[in-house]
């Protein structure tokens, strides 16, 4: 080769290095779209109000068109608000993502200046905001789609969605979807509108190709992520502050194939706060009622349902003045965490310490009732919470306790409620015996045994029913009260017990009555009650004796009552104003009074119509420390006679 030659080709050479050179760097002189972006910001923002400031900045020379505000876009339409927008690498919001929009049109897309120089195409959003109180963290909804999807998936062409938030108190933290990484879990068969709804005409999306919307099998030529939110922990954030939030995404590799991504739904999330509940409540150690020397212990629940710990600040966490009517018990004052202790001087419990974050604190102390109150006294107890609201390291706040189990209506700590702030209170019982008690199955469960009890002490129950017999509270047989008592009682069902405890009463026995109602029946029947003492000694019998002498069929058998008098060890009749003292159908009270070393037995039609009266001693053993009234038949009926029992009443002294 002549030196003629070899020069042309250098200077050939020359030329096209300097066209590349040119080419390559060309773009960099090109004046990008900047504007503020404000209405990009406000449509995607949950909270306008929190909007500081914002700018755009995009790659394409003349217009603003790689970015688009939408409220609907094929499967795209607004998580939050009515408005989203789109950033793309070359025409925001086409119908179909080439050169021309055009159908069909070529799949390198759009790009500014040429297919491969710098910078590659992006579209920037960046927004300044202000934290609201309570705040800790940010939240926005994206779906990222691209054209390189799915022939440069895992290559250098690797265009990017990135966001980046800066907060002086947490630092930078950043998010990235890339073609790479992006899981593309919709082709183009499930975007439908979204522009990036493109198959290859040639059915072979492995090649560049020329691409329309029109659905072919294996020609998906894009995709997308699925419609994901981002943020919380991601990001986190505090309180006031004023952080930057960096929305870009970019070509990577080339400038070719376009990219997108949809953004909406920005929102402070996390709500982060300390917010204190209280609750206290009493129980009495030596068993209910709260009686004079009895031991109570307090047990009071912090809770801090906030998600921000409640710090141990200057001062007292909690504090509690106790009672003038109570005494603490030295040492018995313990917490789950921090430190309590009594301050005798002011005669108060004080904690100090931290509540970690939706966690408990729990406080148990205990006082001891004082002697010679007076029957009724209240006690009433309750703490305060002292306790930072607004994260500033002093506690500025406060919360009364509340006892979970009243409502006194009365909205003590102003917030509306009443249900919320109730003191902690206990009524002092100073038993005095009583001189009478009663027993009128109002309180009781229809279907089962009778229990009764004055002021929390037990003193009567009922054995429950044997088989065959009925023996139980009824609610549709009563004298005055809603309930009554029925016995249906056959000598297969064995003996039934009425068992009294009057010991809890600190009392004895001097009369006891009950009214009756009885029926006629169709058949011999016998019911017998005995009265019998702590020591198992009958104290007493009643017996009720059907004789066949009624007039009317089926039921002509009619009733009589009878009383043991052990002088004459003869069975004494109590007779009402009826024929031979019958007791037809109807309301009846019998009552046995103790009188000196005699009993007197009372019958009432009715409970207050006297229609008999009888005198006897009484038995060997005398009428006091009653324990139990066997109810018992030495007859099996068909057809068992019913008796209903109320207003049972015992006289005491």
């Amino acid at each position: 080769m002549n030196s003629f030659i070899v020069k042309c080709l250098s200077i050939i050479f020359i030329l096209f290095s300097i066209i590349f050179v040119l080419t390559i760097f060309e773009s960099e002189t090109v004046k990008a779209v900047t504007y503020d972006g404000e209405d990009l910001a406000l449509a995607i923002l949950s909270n306008t109000s929190t909007l500081v400031d914002s700018s755009y900045d995009e790659k394409a020379p003349n217009s603003q068109e790689q970015s688009i505000i939408l409220s609907e876009l094929g499967t795209m339409s607004p998580t939050n608000g009515n408005t989203f927008i789109i950033l793309s690498t070359g025409k925001a919001g086409t119908s179909i993502v080439t050169t021309d929009e055009e159908n069909p049109g070529d799949e390198r897309g759009t790009y500014t200046s040429n297919k491969y120089g710098y910078p590659r195409d992006f579209a920037c959003l960046k927004i300044w905001l202000l934290v609201p109180k309570h705040m800790h963290s940010l939240y926005y909804d994206f779906q990222f789609f691209s054209s390189e999807y799915p022939e440069y998936v895992g290559s250098q062409y690797n265009d990017k969605f990135v966001v980046t938030v800066n907060s002086p108190s947490k630092g930078v933290s950043t998010f990235t979807c890339d073609v790479n990484n992006g899981n593309f879990v919709l082709d183009s068969n499930y975007i439908p509108g979204t522009g990036f709804d493109i198959f290859a005409e040639s059915g072979n999306p492995d090649n560049v190709d020329i691409v329309n919307t029109t659905p072919k099998i294996s020609a998906a030529d894009g995709g997308a992520t699925a419609l994901t939110t981002k943020g919380g922990s991601l990001h986190p954030v505090s309180p006031q502050e004023i952080i930057t939030i960096t929305f870009e995404i970019s070509d990577t590799g080339d400038n070719q194939f376009d990219s997108a991504v949809f953004i909406d739904n920005l929102v402070f999330s996390g709500y982060a706060r300390t917010d204190i509940l209280a609750t206290k409540e009493a129980s009495d150690l030596n068993n209910p009622p709260y009686e004079c020397n009895d031991t109570v212990e307090y047990e009071v629940v912090l809770t801090n349902v906030g998600d921000i710990v409640q710090s141990d600040n200057s001062g007292n966490e909690y504090e509690d003045v106790l009672s003038e009517y109570v005494t603490y018990v030295p040492g018995s004052a313990t917490a789950t965490g921090g430190a309590i202790s009594y301050n005798s001087s002011d005669g108060k419990i004080i904690w100090n310490g931290a509540i970690p974050q939706q966690e408990s604190i729990i406080l148990n102390y205990q006082v001891t009732i004082n002697e010679e109150l007076e029957n009724g006294t209240i006690i009433s107890n309750q703490g305060t919470v002292y306790w930072d609201s607004d994260e500033n390291g002093t506690n500025d706040k406060t919360e009364l306790t509340d006892d979970n189990n009243v409502d006194d209506n009365i909205d003590s700590d102003g917030d509306g409620e009443t249900d919320d702030d109730d003191p902690t209170e206990i009524i002092v019982i100073s038993f005095s015996p009583p001189n009478q008690v009663i027993e009128d199955f109002s309180d009781d469960t229809p279907g089962e045994n009778a229990t009764q009890t004055y002021f929390g002490r037990t003193w009567f129950e009922t054995n429950t029913e044997n088989f065959g017999n009925n023996f139980e509270v009824v609610d549709n047989y009563h004298y005055s009260t809603d309930n009554g008592f029925k016995t249906q009682i056959r000598s297969s069902g064995g003996t039934q017990y009425w068992d009294y405890y009057l010991s809890e009463l600190d009392n004895d026995i001097n009369w006891w009555e009950a009214m009756f109602s009885c029926e006629n029946a169709s058949e011999d029947y016998d019911l017998t009650l005995t009265f019998k003492n702590v020591n198992g000694y009958t104290i007493a019998k009643l017996k009720f004796q059907y004789f066949h002498d009624g007039e009317y069929l089926p039921t002509d058998w009619t009733l009589r009552l009878f009383f043991w008098n052990p002088t004459t060890s003869q069975w004494v009749k109590l007779s009402s104003d009826n024929p031979d003292g019958a007791l037809y159908k109807g309301w009846y009270k019998i009552r046995i009074a103790k009188n000196s070393t005699k009993l007197n037995y009372y019958l009432y039609e009715g409970s207050n119509t006297l229609v008999d009266f009888k005198e006897a001693s009484q038995l060997s053993s005398s009428f006091s420390n009653l324990a139990k009234i066997t109810f018992t038949s030495t007859i099996e009926p068909i057809n068992c006679p019913l008796f209903i029992w109320d207003e049972h009443k015992l006289g005491l002294g």
